[in-house]
């Protein structure tokens, strides 16, 4: 490779590692590497496809979507602004550059985030473009690579940025479906939401020399804990030893690393083709007949499967065809945003979406569209969210539920004492619950690690959820944490892969899934219990990409502007409607659950019910690919319409 200068840049670099000053061509001529050290400098998404990608091969996806804005976020400076100063820094309109290209004359779809791009966050935009290439690998039946450069979901955007997590994951999820390679890349830094979805959930993670991965960063872990940090922590060397990468790949290695991975999958899926078209002998007919690939759980072609007589196996790879169900209303998304065209829930001039609100009243305690009772200032909600007296899964299930036997341990070596499930009775019907569980009391809070699931509650959690589809049980899931256990231990038993893992599975899982909000849903730790087919969310329960703490700190000059981080998130069960990711608000007695949590358990009691009812007839094939179609809208595809109309119904 001919390294060049370009315009504007220095001719001398020092390098950060050993802090050797270097000759810029020299450094270039060695990728980006420190030849004194071997130091990897961060690379810019366009340098890193030309290290990567054959000459001339790379074309970007076409029609790249609109810019969003979904929440109106404003902190020091108003989002749209940050969005410009970031084009103008890079040269790039996003964090991520998309496409199509060949390594080694291996055709692949990839997408490689930029980290000079506002950290590398992933927006709607960002969540857009990565599964649009993960539909592009699924249309062309070729593997998914993907380079991640991240510092996780962007705040700016709320939680539908959160969103991005799960619709990523299920565009992974269906190229497993399909027998089609997927492969991360991960780069110096891959943090939080990147870092539990679609970073750790391919068939193979790589770690390129010098990379960092993990759910929370270092500082955060630092402030929880108050110790210092093990030497190493989080680098690629760290993960390797810890069972969370398949490979530590210097950067010069890497395009050979990938050849050998997609002429192997090459290889395989060949083989796979030609099985195929040899002919099988249907016996009852005693005729012979070509072999036909399977519909798998979410409507696409599984080869090598022959497909069940009369089973549908078409569908449109993001989900948008051959829906099941009432036109214009899909996976119980607001009938009005649906009809108006908008996938977001967003109003098209931008304009808050629960302004205007009218008033109703619903027998089963449901608020059907959101509201609330009166203005309320959203961190006085996220107060009473947290309120040490309200009820915990362990109330709800001996209020709301009958018969509990709670089933214990991940089956790995470890019980989770933040994560509470097993079986249940909900009315007539046997389901399992699944939830997070705080305590009333310091004592209590203490040992259930205030409702902070470690990596082994997660994948507890995985495993009732795989035991429910095998048994054909619904799912129900309450959903009360300030998010993920941040801890040393939690990161080296790969708390970012767990997490990853539970939001890939409830993409598919067969049966129903109703998730409830109770208190607070934070960050990746609510998601990881969250995707569902009906989310509902108690009336001063709080849903939010970031705690406001966590937000003020990053975003404003004074850390103490918590209050006005919350009022900017939009993390209100109003508001969560509003955007279309909740369905419904549950009414709580007055003043919240913890003055009355009888009655908080007959009002949730009455919603899990309501909601629950109408998707147990639902054919499983038709009911995943309704949550991934409902998942699939919380991006940036198409832009116009208006939001769920948001009242108070009780």
């Amino acid at each position: 490779m001919t390294a060049t200068i370009g315009h504007g840049e220095q001719l001398w670099s020092r390098c950060d590692g050993c802090e050797a000053l270097l000759y810029r061509k020299r450094l270039r001529r060695n990728l980006d590497v420190c030849p004194e050290c071997g130091s990897h400098v961060r690379l810019g998404a366009p340098e890193r496809l030309r290290q990567l990608v054959d000459p001339s091969s790379f074309a970007a996806l076409p029609d790249r979507p609109d810019d969003v804005d979904p929440i109106s976020f404003v902190d020091a400076l108003p989002y749209p602004h940050r969005l410009v100063a970031a084009r103008a820094a890079t040269g790039l309109p996003e964090a991520v550059v998309c496409g199509t290209a060949t390594i080694g004359g291996h055709p692949v779809a990839l997408a490689v985030m930029d980290f000079r791009f506002l950290g590398g966050s992933l927006g709607c935009v960002v969540g857009e473009l990565i599964t649009r290439t993960a539909e592009r690998a699924l249309t062309d039946g070729v593997p998914l690579v993907l380079v991640t450069a991240s510092g996780g979901a962007r705040m700016q955007e709320g939680a539908l940025s959160l969103m991005q997590m799960a619709t990523v994951s299920q565009a992974v999820a269906a190229l497993r479906e399909a027998g089609l390679l997927t492969v991360s890349v991960l780069t110096d830094p891959t943090y939080g939401g990147v870092a539990a979805s679609f970073a750790t959930n391919t068939d193979v993670v790589l770690a390129e020399s010098g990379a960092r991965m993990g759910f929370a960063g270092p500082r955060v872990i630092r402030q929880v804990t108050g110790r210092d940090l093990p030497e190493g922590f989080q680098t690629a060397e760290f993960l390797l030893r810890h069972g969370q990468v398949d490979m530590v790949v210097q950067r010069r290695s890497l395009r050979a690393r990938l050849l050998v991975l997609l002429a192997a999958a090459r290889s395989a899926r060949a083989d796979r083709r030609a099985a195929d078209r040899r002919l099988v002998c249907r016996p009852e007919a005693g005729q012979l007949m070509p072999r036909q690939p399977a519909a798998g759980p979410g409507g696409h072609s599984r080869v090598g499967l022959a497909a069940p007589p009369g089973r549908a196996t078409s569908a449109a790879p993001d989900g948008r065809a051959g829906v099941d169900g009432p036109p214009g209303r899909l996976g119980g998304a607001p009938d009005d945003r649906a009809a108006a065209g908008r996938s977001d829930g967003v109003r098209a001039d931008e304009g808050r979406a629960d302004e205007g609100r009218g008033d109703g009243v619903r027998a089963d305690g449901g608020r059907a569209d959101g509201g609330r009772a009166g203005a309320r200032d959203p961190w006085d909600t996220v107060r009473t969210a947290r309120h040490p007296g309200r009820p915990t899964t362990l109330d709800y299930l001996d209020i709301a539920f009958d018969g509990f036997v709670e089933l214990h341990g991940d089956r790995l070596g470890a019980d989770c004492p933040a994560v509470v499930g097993g079986l249940a009775r909900l009315g007539d019907r046997h389901v399992m619950v699944i939830g997070h569980q705080k305590g009333h009391n310091t004592a209590e809070l203490v040992a259930r690690n205030f409702g902070m699931a470690s990596p082994a509650g997660h994948r507890k959690a995985l495993r009732l959820m795989r035991l429910a589809a095998r048994l054909g049980l619904p799912v129900v899931t309450l959903v009360d944490t300030p998010g993920a256990d941040p801890g040393v231990r939690a990161e080296e038993q790969g708390q970012a892969a767990a997490i990853a893992e539970n939001i890939l599975t409830l993409s598919s899982l067969p049966v129903p899934v109703v998730a409830v909000v109770t208190g607070e849903g934070g960050s990746g730790g609510a998601l990881a219990l969250a995707v569902a087919d009906r989310v509902l969310m108690l009336q001063h329960a709080v849903y939010s990409v970031i705690s406001p703490e966590g937000c003020a700190a990053i975003l404003w000059p004074d850390g103490s502007a918590a209050p006005l981080a919350a009022r900017a998130l939009r993390l209100t069960a109003p508001d969560l409607c509003a955007l279309g990711i909740a369905d419904e608000v549950v009414a709580e007695p007055e003043p919240a659950a913890h003055a009355d949590p009888e009655a908080a358990g007959e009002l949730l009691r009455r919603a899990v019910l309501a909601n629950l009812t109408p998707l147990l007839d639902v054919p499983p094939v038709t009911l995943v690919r309704r949550r991934r179609q409902r998942f699939r809208r919380y991006g940036a595809a198409r832009t116009g319409g208006a939001g769920a109309t948001v009242g108070v119904v009780r």
